[in-house]
């Protein structure tokens, strides 16, 4: 084993162990299942409870997957999804600082994915115990190109986003409107 065969194995684990440390903490921390669905749901993802049990397989598959490499650029795929997601529904409005709920954090675990891929996994895995490839421009292509089509269709399909003000209402006189409507429900 080689140091960039030790440097890879360090990054694979700290994301992998990372993502597994996420599905767990939603599946056994705080509201558990039910307070992970309500949090989904007051983003906007439909329907919260099974974007809820999603988010907890795809967390443990990827982290797992990551941090053994195995089927490293689906694992890596399935991170990248993930945080796309977080940090377009959750992060992005908050802007780019982690300390301000920005999407730095989400961004760094998808980069590190994809980089992993494409380097691949190193000496120190499953894909290289049982021959598997899939490093270099295969690797990359599978873990960003299937994670961001991943997360583009269920942001198309379960996202619907709940507008955060809405414009004054115009009495019927034609006189301008003195209050707004801001939705504080979320």
């Amino acid at each position: 084993m080689t140091h960039i065969d030790t440097a890879i194995l360090l990054i694979r684990l700290c994301v992998g162990l990372t993502l597994v440390a996420h599905g767990w903490n939603h599946l056994f921390g705080g509201g558990r299942i039910t307070g992970a669905a309500r949090w989904y749901g007051s983003m906007g993802l439909r329907p919260p409870v099974v974007q809820a049990w999603m988010s907890v397989l795809f967390e443990f598959a990827a982290g797992i997957g990551l941090a053994a490499g195995f089927l490293t650029p689906l694992a890596a795929a399935a991170g990248v999804g993930l945080m796309v997601v977080a940090g377009v529904v959750a992060h992005r409005p908050n802007g780019f600082f982690v300390f301000r709920e920005g999407y730095e954090y989400v961004l760094m675990i998808a980069i590190m994915s994809i980089a992993i891929a494409t380097a691949g996994p190193g000496k120190a895995s499953l894909d290289h115990a049982i021959g598997l490839g899939g490093a270099g421009w295969a690797g990359f292509g599978i873990s960003a190109g299937l994670g961001l089509a991943g997360a583009i269709a269920l942001l198309v399909t379960s996202w619907r986003p709940q507008p955060t003000s809405t414009p004054p209402a115009q009495p019927a006189d034609g006189q301008p409107a003195t209050t707004s409507t801001t939705d504080t429900s979320s």
